[in-house]
């Protein structure tokens, strides 16, 4: 099992810049992140230096980009993607331009579009048109590179009105786009708190996952830190035939560097 490095998660006793290397030193060569422009504000369409500079520090790292979200707004306020958001269509579009710059300079094909929250005074089936809209258009322009894009259920009280909290939520919307590029991310967090049985789960959703996410539930910790059945739920992902990579998206219980023993055992 191949897995990667969640740069905006792991290592936050680092600065961003210095992630990329320090996860190259723990034995990583693949890494994925959430939304990396968000310093001083979060910005859906940076300059080219930025994205230059973004690329050229995994370069230097040796890594490889193998996920990446699409801007999700603010999220340290609360926002959780504008996906179906109708008053950012411009933003996501020009995001879209700036997502497609970055799959090909660095080869990444996996791209993390949250959904986005309900809006009050916002009629839901319009929030949920312009998603399927947006999701179309991104398919479309990435499908040339074989770019897939994702979709995320999230936690039930820890993200707002964030109307994904299942698998069968996400698959509805993907349902209704009716393209291949278009998948489910499967977070095993997430998904336990929402009370989904995830070994289980992961073998009856394989045809349906494009990525794969893990940390422990409760707490966000790694694997052996919480109550999900990590062994079980390998050994269920391997045999369901994946070939991705599987993304570290946990907090660190104690230094990064030392947070990797369950990986360690496992090979």
């Amino acid at each position: 099992m191949k897995f990667s490095a969640n740069l905006s998660i792991l290592f936050p006793e680092l600065a961003f810049t210095d992630r990329a290397a320090a996860a190259h030193a723990a034995g990583f060569d693949a890494v994925e992140c959430w939304w990396p422009f968000t310093d001083p504000t979060p910005d859906p369409a940076p300059s080219s230096a930025r994205i230059t500079a973004f690329v050229d520090t995994l370069d230097r790292a040796g890594v490889r980009l193998t996920g990446l979200n699409f801007y999700a707004g603010d999220m340290p306020a609360g926002d959780r993607g504008i996906l179906s958001h109708p008053d950012a269509t411009d933003a996501f579009d020009a995001n879209l331009v700036v997502v497609r710059e970055i799959a090909e300079r660095t080869g990444c094909r996996h791209f993390n579009a949250l959904y986005g929250q309900r809006l009050p005074g916002v009629d839901p089936d319009l929030q949920d048109l312009t998603a399927v809209r947006n999701l179309t258009r991104a398919a479309e322009n990435l499908a040339d590179i074989g770019g897939v894009i994702l979709l995320e259920p999230l936690s039930s009280g820890e993200n707002g009105d964030y109307p994904l909290a299942t698998p069968d939520d996400a698959c509805a919307v993907i349902d209704r786009v009716g393209s291949p590029a278009v998948r489910l991310l499967f977070d095993a967090y997430h998904l336990t708190n929402n009370g989904v049985d995830v070994v289980a789960a992961v073998t009856e959703l394989a045809p349906r996952i494009g990525h794969i996410q893990i940390a422990d539930s409760p707490g966000r910790g790694q694997p052996g830190t919480g109550t999900i059945d990590y062994d079980g739920f390998f050994t269920a992902v391997e045999a369901t035939g994946y070939d991705g990579v599987v993304g570290c998206e946990y907090r660190p219980h104690g230094p990064t560097v030392e947070s990797f023993d369950w990986m360690t055992k496992r090979s």
